[in-house]
């Protein structure tokens, strides 16, 4: 299956008996070159995100300090002093009960209002007592079972009985 002079083929290629010396040497450096080169990628990826993480946690801390920052020309202090002092008596606001039994009015606290019955209860009248009391061609028209309204045939007619 497998021919015996590709396997020595193969192992003078590995052990490089058939590659020119300078041609063994180009490769060589050529190798570690590409393997320097992909080793400082890695260094510098990894120096980039270290930095990138560092620069983000400053950035949140930064925005969770609170900013206590003294405008410019006057000097920083490391306290404030607040000086407090009581109210004086004068100036407090009190309610108190008002005594009754120290009220002296000059005129009647109480307003006493009195009704009297009228003598004979008022008397409702019907549709037709109200149309023959007036003078003037009239009608009634009704709204509801409990609203009416009376109106004339005329607007002179009705401001002629508004003024008697």
């Amino acid at each position: 299956m497998n021919d015996p002079g590709h396997n020595d083929r193969l192992l003078a290629d590995v052990l490089g008996e058939g590659i020119s010396a300078d041609f063994r040497e180009g490769l060589l450096t050529e190798t570690l070159r590409l393997v320097r080169r992909r080793q400082r990628f890695r260094q510098v990826r990894a120096a980039a995100s270290a930095l990138a993480v560092l620069a983000a946690i400053s950035l949140l801390i930064w925005h969770q300090l609170p900013s206590n920052r003294v405008p410019p020309g006057e000097p920083a202090q490391p306290y404030r002093l607040v000086r407090t002092q009581p109210l004086p008596r004068a100036a407090w606001v009190q309610t108190k009960p008002f005594p009754s039994a120290g009220l002296i009015a000059s005129v009647p606290t109480q307003l006493v209002v009195l009704t009297a019955k009228v003598g004979a209860p008022v008397r409702e009248i019907s549709d037709n007592e109200l149309l023959a009391l007036v003078p003037k061609p009239a009608a009634l028209v009704r709204y509801g079972p409990q609203s009416a309204e009376l109106v004339f045939v005329s607007a002179d007619d009705q401001e002629e009985l508004l003024r008697n």
